[in-house]
């Protein structure tokens, strides 16, 4: 066997060990999901997650995961919480305690804490005779099954199935609450993520800034205004503030033989493809790139909104 068959077997028999603890969590998920759920859906203040060690970097990537997703959450370092951070416990909050053991001494004072104050607690161990889920109001318990390192000491699958654990109370709380892209993106404007999500209302020129004119204006005005405002375009609207059409430099050479006798209505492009304020920029960027254009001007049931110009979304990280 060469090194990198070692290699191979010792990555294989890892994701193998973790896929069988998944799986031990899936048949075992019950009860105290649903009343954990419960309990962070109802929660009035955040829900606290704490965790030592390796369940403590599993707690704070799943406080993240809940804050970003429409559950108010903080990670609270049991260590610290012992030092003066246990203020930041309320009887407004929920606390999510994690320790595969169950018996961590650093959660002691979090734990005596909860109980001292009303505090409910969800604890997440795989002893159901630990401390923490013995104090527990709502317990989950994990699977015992086989750490992937082999000699059963490194948390490996204990923390895999805890990471998904949170993902999954997550997920239902944000189902329940009909949370969606547009929601995520309030709570993650920043990155390639939040550009994907961002609307065309975030990124659209409106008012002074959008290049319009009335159909009755003369070419000669037209001109002036496409160059004033430097889209290469301006909308043409109606007597209603609706959209009637749009010029663009291609009307322009199209109608160049006695252009400045015309009037904006007599040169403009009639019925252009347009994009409602509520859509994805993503969705914009796609349409002007299928049809090779710049802009796409903005119209919601029929009133004419804004322009969206394709440099908009490739600074805003989009494409």
């Amino acid at each position: 066997m060469t090194q990198a068959d070692t290699f191979l077997a010792a990555g294989r028999r890892v994701l193998e060990t973790e896929i069988a603890g998944m799986q031990q969590l899936l048949d075992g998920l019950g009860d105290g999901f649903v009343e954990a759920v419960e309990l962070m859906l109802n929660v009035r203040n955040r829900v606290i997650v704490c965790g030592m060690g390796k369940s403590g970097h599993i707690a704070r990537k799943i406080a993240a995961t809940l804050a970003s997703t429409g559950t108010p959450a903080q990670f609270v370092h049991p260590a610290e919480a012992s030092h003066g951070d246990l203020g930041m416990v309320t009887r407004d909050d929920v606390a999510l305690v994690l320790s595969n053991s169950g018996e961590t001494p650093e959660l002691a004072d979090i734990i005596a804490h909860t109980r001292r104050f009303g505090i409910p607690m969800i604890g997440v161990a795989s002893r159901p005779e630990s401390n923490l889920i013995r104090q527990s109001d709502v317990a989950i318990l994990l699977p015992r099954a086989d750490e992937a390192c082999g000699t059963g000491v490194v948390p490996t699958t204990s923390t895999t199935m805890t990471l998904a654990l949170g993902d999954a109370l997550a997920v239902a709380l944000m189902e329940h609450r009909r949370f969606g892209p547009e929601h995520f993106r309030d709570f993650h404007p920043g990155g390639k993520l939040g550009a994907r999500l961002s609307k065309v209302a975030d990124l659209m020129h409106a008012g002074e800034a959008m290049p319009t004119v009335t159909g009755d204006m003369p070419m000669s005005e037209v001109l002036l205004a496409m160059t004033n405002k430097g889209f290469g375009v301006v909308g043409v609207t109606d007597g209603t503030g609706g959209l009637a059409g749009i010029i663009t430099d291609g009307d322009l050479r199209r109608h160049m033989d006695g252009l400045l006798t015309h009037t904006a209505a007599e040169v403009m492009t009639k019925g252009p493809k347009t994009i409602r304020s509520d859509a994805l920029a993503e969705e914009g960027l796609q349409v002007m790139n299928d049809r090779k254009i710049t802009v796409l001007f903005v119209v919601d049931d029929g009133a004419l909104r804004g322009l969206l110009h394709i440099h908009d979304c490739l600074r805003a990280g989009l494409g």
